[in-house]
């Protein structure tokens, strides 16, 4: 297929909606489909408040139309909700044309930890952007039924892949230079570091040994104050990030805001077993896994993930493939029926027509 993706969450951010996205592009590429992908970097942008490493598209709705006339998708999955999303959404409602939406954070719980805005004004927004799409792509069981709740239609699963090639048990003599003589064991979280994250129910926890934050954000300068003994490593990438990854002796996911939690798989694939609240995204990954321990007392929680046997936290990760991952995402494509696909050809190839028209001298 002709696969037209739209996307504000686009390199050079670093966080899970991106490596998800970048993923799943190079695999559906290696299937034998094209692939167009609409983001940030092709447009003027500025800053988001309190997201200065997320870029709003300035003046891009026009261009975005040149670029699916150009084209000429026949499949259109919309990932996000920023600027650029939001001219996708109204391109295809404008001329008719069906489109997937995927739903990757909490923007409701985002915006309402740090302005006065009620999350349910938050969940309207989101109501309104995604339910016109054929099928919301959703990472997990249990946040698929707290969306339908909420009021979310035509709601269909998408689960995530980890590299496991890039991702795996490491010798001791791989451990980064700087964690080598940290008191173990080492207790590590990957990730942004936000309000959002719940960083804090980690970092306040009476546990022996050392914790390490890799990652960086605007709560992080705060944080390095709050909390001096803590090692923060900043941002880390590739074979660096995997390293890290695989020396932690537990990975403690504190975030109760995640859909799915991308890092909990990749820590898991470096054998580091898992520590997390039942929280969306845990417990849709770790009870019966054998990688991990979910409790309401956190400390508790990575006191038993201490135990766990590295081995097995590999072997549950392996359970998880890109191939797969991808597969499903196709499948999700198809959310019409085949006489509104005809239909949808059509409108295609007429738009197709009066662009060539237009070029004719």
């Amino acid at each position: 297929m002709r696969i037209l993706l739209a996307t504000d969450a686009w390199e050079p951010q670093v966080n899970g909606v991106v490596r998800t996205l970048a993923r799943t592009i190079a695999e559906c590429r290696a299937m034998g489909h094209e692939v167009e992908v609409i983001s940030p970097d092709q447009f003027k942008t500025i800053p988001m408040p309190t997201y200065p490493e997320i870029r709003w598209a300035l003046n891009a709705y026009e261009d975005i139309q040149e670029r699916f006339k150009a084209f000429e998708p026949e499949a259109i999955h919309i990932a996000t909700e920023g600027a650029v999303g939001l001219a996708a959404r109204r391109i295809c409602l404008e001329w008719k044309l069906p489109f997937t939406t995927s739903y990757h954070t909490r923007f409701p719980e985002y915006v309402s930890a740090r302005l006065p805005v009620p999350t349910a004004v938050g969940y309207a927004f989101m109501r309104w952007f995604h339910n016109p799409s054929g099928r919301i792509m959703v990472a997990t069981e249990s946040f698929r039924q707290e969306l339908e709740k909420r009021g979310f239609r035509n709601l269909s699963p998408w689960s995530r892949g980890v590299d496991t090639d890039l991702f795996r048990p490491r010798s001791a003599d791989e451990v980064p230079e700087a964690l080598r003589n940290l008191p173990r064991p080492i207790w590590l979280n990957v990730g942004r570091v936000a309000v959002e994250k719940n960083l804090e129910a980690f970092l306040g926890l009476d546990l022996p040994g050392s914790k390490v934050i890799v990652g960086d954000g605007p709560s992080r300068e705060a944080l390095q104050t709050k909390y001096p003994d803590v090692y923060f490593a900043g941002a880390r990438f590739g074979e660096d990030l995997a390293q890290h990854f695989a020396a932690a002796d537990v990975f403690v996911f504190p975030s109760l805001t995640d859909t799915f939690g991308l890092v909990i798989l990749e820590a898991m694939a470096t054998g580091s077993p898992v520590a997390a609240f039942p929280a969306p995204g845990p417990i849709d990954l770790i009870p019966g896994s054998g990688a991990g321990v979910c409790a309401d007392d956190l400390r508790e929680a990575c006191l038993e993930a201490l135990k766990i046997d590295r081995g097995a936290a590999r072997v549950y990760a392996e359970k998880f493939s890109w191939r797969a991952c991808t597969e499903e995402f196709v499948r999700n494509l198809q959310p019409y029926p085949e006489p509104e696909k005809t239909r949808f050809w059509r409108r295609l190839r007429r738009l197709a027509r009066l662009r060539r028209r237009t070029q004719l001298p």
